[in-house]
């Protein structure tokens, strides 16, 4: 069994990870599930910056293998904003709500391709000899309306024109199968199969 600390408090991150690893030999614990954890300031101006910032604190902290998250959502129009800011874009302190408010103030008036997006999710697994960065993305459209109830940020206007739904109208299994995350996770499952760090059973 891999004892595996994800580098985040976000419960909704962590569910997505356990969904997607369910039935491996992976033990996930976020930060707070520690009554102590290291205080992170998120300084890189990228998603790699900022999750090789993430793992080597939590490692420091720790001494266990660490998995940094760091994604976002980039819209072509807007010079890839939000970014590294989505969950932050509208402010200090904004939620959901406030962020898809804002999103969409920022691209009223633009139609048809200026309103391409692709969500990035950047991955870094970190142990004492390694250091390894995975990254998954999804293309997509930012609708101008809300579809779909799942999901959480801004799944409801992320909108992907191959399946005709956006990412809050998919099931769990289907996000898991089609989103950055689960792209970036499943190339992770691969290089702890490789190097022989999952004791997985054979298929």
């Amino acid at each position: 069994m891999l004892n595996l600390i994800v580098a985040t408090g976000n419960l909704h991150k962590m569910e997505e990870m356990h969904s997607f690893l369910d039935g491996l030999p992976i033990l996930l614990k976020s930060m707070k599930d520690f009554a102590k954890f290291p205080d992170i300031e998120e300084t890189g101006q990228t998603f790699e910056e900022n999750v090789k910032i993430k793992a080597r604190i939590c490692f420091d902290f720790f001494k266990q293998p660490v998995l940094a998250d760091d994604s976002g959502l980039e819209v072509l129009a807007l010079d890839n904003e939000p970014g590294v800011y989505s969950a932050r874009y509208a402010g200090p302190g904004a939620n959901d709500q406030d962020n898809n408010r804002f999103l969409l103030h920022k691209m009223k008036g633009l139609q048809g391709e200026k309103r391409k997006a692709r969500f990035v999710c950047t991955l870094c697994y970190k142990d004492r000899q390694i250091e390894k960065i995975f990254t998954g993305t999804t293309e997509g459209m930012i609708l101008e309306e809300y579809k779909g109830r799942q999901g959480f940020g801004y799944d409801p206007l992320f909108y992907i024109p191959e399946i005709g739904k956006t990412y809050a109208q998919l099931s769990t299994e289907q996000k898991n199968a089609f989103s950055h995350r689960g792209k970036a996770l499943r190339k992770l499952v691969h290089f702890l199969e490789q190097k022989r760090y999952l004791a997985l059973p054979e298929s």
